[in-house]
């Protein structure tokens, strides 16, 4: 024992961790390309919020995005103390914060879906907008409550699902409208894009390692007004309507929405799920990608920034975002999120949103976000072994009829009509398989990781756990929380017994002589997912 006491302590001192810096060049780099990231999805909400719900301009600027603001940067701050001190348990100092900002899904889903019908029927846009709060408060508390069952089941799904259902979200959600509106305006777009794959994905740097986001925002800012696609006027009136907002709680309009919650629990039910799959499924890249976090954590706190946001009149909860990947490739660290969450919401509570949206090309920023599809659309089947490419694609096909068949409902609404007043079978005869779309899609992020566990586990030919799986996915069909418009009994039984059924073969097929022996997966066999 005194032997002990005695030695020197050379050794301690000589492994003692390095400081983890506050700012690195990297986050530099990270910062400018998630916080366009985010500039573009509150440019988008607002919008919304004025051109759809008909919110008057100074609640939109005053309370709602203050409100946003206020979420925004405690939600970045959590995130920042949950990188910093993984960094300090684990002795590293690269590890990457997970980015966080309003949810890209939730802004159309709560403006067309909860808040238009509201003031279609109203014609009171502030009733819609207390809708939208109380359905905001309801995903956070389902959220909060996933928290506490999502960690068993990131345990018990394969990767190859829940990396394919973020592949399917980061293909058609994340990159194919900034891919449109890149391909309206290339001769700005394209030179963006050059400039970020470039400086993204290959280790060419720019003169002084100049950072890649803000080069891309300066020349595509700089052809947009050179070749005049951009207005000056516009400017002076956005200039002119800047008003600064104090956030401030709204607890009078959250109330008011929450006495009518009922019709809300259709969507929020299934959508609070939604949340805290996908939550899993970005935790989960984020360890591909050599971060591991703790998912009951980042579920709580995505499902408390949605509570408090709506306490202080904001419907768009905030959520952990699609692309740790990317930012940490970007160099980004632990404090490249805090920062974008800092100057958005400073600019929120400043109300430059919309001089912001007069200043900038759409097509000079939307570029950063076709780059977040393609790495988390690589990332999903490097990140795996070669035997579960298969259940990587089987789990992004959801979220493309999803997005279809919403593409399909909205140039119908824009027509002027509707797939019940065309009839299906119109849309059958000119190939599009309207109702085979709507019931793969409904639901997709759970559909997306049902179905890629099951081709996992029949790739693995663990053909019992596929017929488990398959029975999850018979009651989630049954009860509507996917295949199925709403939730309610028997919301889907044909679904249901198809999934059923797919159960019943894999357990046939258990019982023969070749299936006794399950496929070995060679976890060497991985190309590192960043």
């Amino acid at each position: 024992m005194t032997a002990d006491v005695t030695d020197p302590p050379a050794a301690p001192s000589a492994t003692r961790p390095s400081p983890i810096p506050w700012w690195t060049r990297g986050d530099l780099n990270a910062f400018f390309g998630l916080g366009f990231n985010i500039l573009v999805n509150v440019l988008t909400l607002t919008a919304l919020m004025i051109g759809v719900i008909a919110v008057p301009a100074a609640d939109v600027l005053g309370t709602v995005l203050p409100a946003l603001g206020v979420a925004l940067i405690l939600g970045n701050l959590y995130y920042t103390f949950l990188a910093r001190r993984l960094a300090r348990r684990e002795s590293r100092t690269d590890v990457t914060a997970l980015p966080y900002g309003p949810s890209v899904p939730h802004m159309f889903i709560v403006v067309f879906v909860v808040m238009l019908p509201v003031y279609l029927n109203t014609d009171d846009p502030i009733r819609a907008w207390q809708a939208g709060l109380a359905w905001a408060f309801l995903i956070g508390v389902i959220v909060m409550i996933g928290a506490f069952v999502g960690p068993y089941i990131r345990k018990l799904t394969p990767r190859a699902a829940m990396l394919g259902t973020l592949a399917g979200i980061s293909i058609t959600f994340i990159s194919m409208r900034p891919a449109a509106q890149m391909w309206e305006v290339a001769w700005i777009g394209l030179p963006v894009l050059a400039i970020i794959l470039i400086g993204f994905f290959t280790d060419v740097k720019l003169p002084g390692n100049i950072p890649v986001g803000l080069v891309a925002l300066l020349v595509g800012t700089a052809i947009g007004w050179a070749g005049g696609y951009m207005s000056a006027p516009d400017v002076g009136q956005a200039v002119s309507d800047i008003a600064i907002g104090i956030p401030d709680l709204r607890i009078d309009l959250l109330f008011n929405g929450l006495a009518d919650l009922a019709p809300l629990l259709g969507t929020a039910i299934p959508l609070g799920v939604y949340n805290f799959t996908e939550a899993m499924s970005n935790v989960e890249s984020a360890a591909a990608a050599g971060d591991s976090f703790n998912l009951r954590s980042v579920l709580l706190a995505d499902g408390a920034g949605a509570v408090i946001g709506s306490a202080f009149g904001s419907p768009f909860p905030p959520a952990v975002y699609i692309g740790h990947p990317g930012w940490k490739d970007a160099g980004g660290r632990a404090s490249y999120s805090l920062a974008s969450g800092v100057v958005v919401g400073i600019l929120c509570f400043l109300g430059l949103f919309g001089v912001l949206d007069a200043l900038l090309p759409v097509p000079a920023i939307v570029p950063i976000l076709l780059y977040i599809g393609l790495l988390i659309g690589a990332q999903a089947f490097q990140a795996v072994p070669r035997l579960h490419a298969v259940a990587v694609v089987a789990a992004i096909l959801p979220n493309l009829a999803q997005w279809a068949h919403g593409l399909i409902d909205n140039a119908l609404n824009a027509a002027g009509t509707s797939a019940t007043e065309v009839g299906v079978e119109a849309l059958n005869g000119a190939g599009v398989v309207y109702d085979g779309l709507k019931t793969f899609g409904e639901g997709a992020v759970l559909v997306g990781l049902i179905l890629g566990t099951m081709v996992t586990f029949v790739l693995e030919k663990k053909f019992h756990y596929a017929s488990i799986a398959a029975g999850v996915g018979a009651v989630l069909s049954f009860i509507g929380l996917i295949h199925a418009p709403e939730v309610a009994w028997a919301a889907s039984p044909a679904v249901a017994l198809g999934y059923l059924m797919f159960g019943l073969v894999c357990l046939a097929y258990a019982l023969l002589p070749g299936a006794k022996d399950p496929v070995e997966v060679d976890e060497s066999d991985v190309v590192a997912g960043h």
